[in-house]
């Protein structure tokens, strides 16, 4: 069994606030020893399962030299293979040879969710809202409708309770879910002891994987795709003229058509 972890750092218990997930505060190094822990729980999970290749890729962008590489690599679980420094949502190497499921760990909610915690989708400063296909949606569903284009489910979700609830609405009730924090607001939360939210992942990640007839169907979307993005501001739209797909239909709204989800995505984010 193939699987493949899109990892992020916001939906980690204990972690509340920017400067535990930016680079340059004293809080970083913090945050970063949270997250490499909860993402070894849900190795261990999913090596507990059966599963005989593992590959745990970093998405969050910390800025600067830890921009996708925000673990602390001597601590990282064995039996597992980790890319970092890849460019967001774009590592689909595993996807295109053939995956049986992805798993979200550390997953946050999309931009706008009153509980949930540092909630944003791509860019808490340029990004407003998200869509595919006019449904709107997170990182969690780019990156399942990324995975959906290689007929890959996401299986499992750990993050705040924000968070569960919107996956399993874009993905299907079935996807297992591991509640390691419930948002008090943006900036505050209800958390796990970090022992306790790695247990839980583990064992979530271990009945996931061990439970395939119960794993949602891959998010399939009409084709052709429309992924869509309002940004903030008129100047931010900028980055995106002449890549081919996609269009500036608006000053803030960019809109890029592809035959799938990934072509969607990767059109619009290549070379950035």
């Amino acid at each position: 069994m193939r699987v493949q972890m899109w990892c992020d750092m916001e939906g980690v218990a204990g972690i509340t606030q920017w400067a535990q997930v930016n680079h340059d505060s004293p809080l970083y190094p913090e945050g970063q020893r949270l997250y490499t822990e909860e993402i070894n729980a849900a190795v261990r999970g999913a090596k507990r399962a059966g599963a005989t290749e593992i590959i745990v890729v970093d998405g969050h962008g910390a800025g600067g030299p830890c921009t996708f590489n925000s673990w602390i690599k001597d601590r990282l679980e064995p039996g597992a293979e980790y890319v970092t420094g890849y460019r967001w949502g774009c590592y689909v190497e595993a996807l295109k040879q053939g995956c049986d499921a992805m798993l979200l760990p550390g997953a946050h909610a999309m931009a706008g969710t009153p509980d949930g915690v540092l909630c944003h989708t791509m860019s808490s400063e340029a990004w407003i809202n998200a869509y595919m296909n006019d449904v709107l949606v997170g990182e969690s569903g780019i990156v399942a409708s990324i995975a959906g284009s290689f007929d890959v489910p996401v299986v499992f979700v750990s993050g705040d309770t924000a968070t569960c609830k919107e996956v399993a609405a874009y993905v299907g009730k079935t996807v297992a879910q591991a509640e390691v924090k419930k948002g008090l607001g943006r900036f505050s939360a209800r958390n796990l002891a970090p022992a306790d939210a790695c247990a839980l992942i583990e064992q979530k990640a271990y009945e996931a994987l061990s439970n395939p007839k119960r794993w949602p169907k891959p998010v399939k979307l009409k084709s052709p795709v429309e992924f869509k993005i309002e940004l903030a501001a008129p100047d931010q739209s900028i980055q995106y003229t002449n890549k081919k797909g996609v269009e500036i239909i608006a000053p803030r709204l960019v809109v890029s058509r592809a035959k799938t989800a990934w072509g969607a995505w990767d059109q619009l984010w290549r070379h950035h």
